[in-house]
């Protein structure tokens, strides 16, 4: 039912001694010290090398990944061009990128990311808002951010079926994507009751569990060459 249409790209840190390490640990000390801006672009860059890499099999020429840019890596006077040489290093076609921005980070300085979105979107590039929901955006502003899709919150998501006031959410969003002609993707979609109430609310993307817990890449190239099953 469905089909994978693309992948989000994680970053995870399995530590020799100390296992593995949350990101909710490692994440936050990178973007204090400025750590996060290299980490940042080594992940670009591997997530587009691998893509090409995917988009090479059978049926998956349109694949595409999103990758998440910190508020460090947005606030960079230089991110359209660490992107662009990102692109160029890998061959791949822009608009199969998708960078995704929270909500908050891009509230935090608007005028700001209105001129970095837009020098990425001149790229080529597809933009994303995500953990659309629990920000604090004026829809003043959203109308002028060039993004095409909006990711609605997993605290949203998590209640469809069984909480009323998070359906009428999920609804009032996707209505509003529909009006402003923006792509809708659900995250933390875990089980099938979620997955009927997004389609029956016009939500035709989604990501979570359903499909498949996170893996490394080669345990995605197998589970993409082996199987086409939902929606991601």
């Amino acid at each position: 039912e469905g089909a994978c249409v693309g992948f989000e790209s994680l970053l995870r840190w399995n530590h020799p001694r100390l296992g593995r390490i949350s990101p909710d640990d490692f994440i936050p000390i990178a973007e204090e010290t400025g750590l996060i801006v290299p980490l940042g672009e080594w992940v670009l860059g591997q997530a587009l090398t691998q893509l090409r890499q995917w988009q090479m099999l059978p049926g998956r020429e349109a694949l595409w990944v999103a990758v998440n840019l910190s508020c460090n890596q947005l606030n960079r006077v230089d991110i359209d061009s660490t992107v662009a040489t990102a692109l160029a290093e890998s061959g791949g076609d822009p608009a199969t990128v998708h960078l995704e921005i929270t909500e908050s980070v891009l509230m935090e300085r608007i005028d700001g990311s209105l001129e970095t979105l837009n020098a990425l979107r001149r790229l080529g590039v597809h933009l994303s808002v995500d953990d659309f929901g629990t920000g604090y955006s004026s829809l003043s502003y959203l109308k002028r951010l060039p993004v095409q899709t909006l990711k609605v919150d997993r605290t949203f998501t998590d209640g469809l079926g069984t909480d009323p006031h998070d359906t009428s959410i999920v609804r009032a969003i996707s209505a509003m994507s529909d009006e402003l002609g923006l792509e809708l993707l659900a995250e933390g979609v875990e089980t099938e009751a979620q997955l009927r109430e997004l389609e029956a609310l016009g939500c035709r993307l989604g990501q979570g569990f359903w499909w498949s817990e996170p893996m490394a890449a080669g345990a995605a190239t197998l589970w993409l060459t082996t199987r086409t099953r939902r929606r991601h």
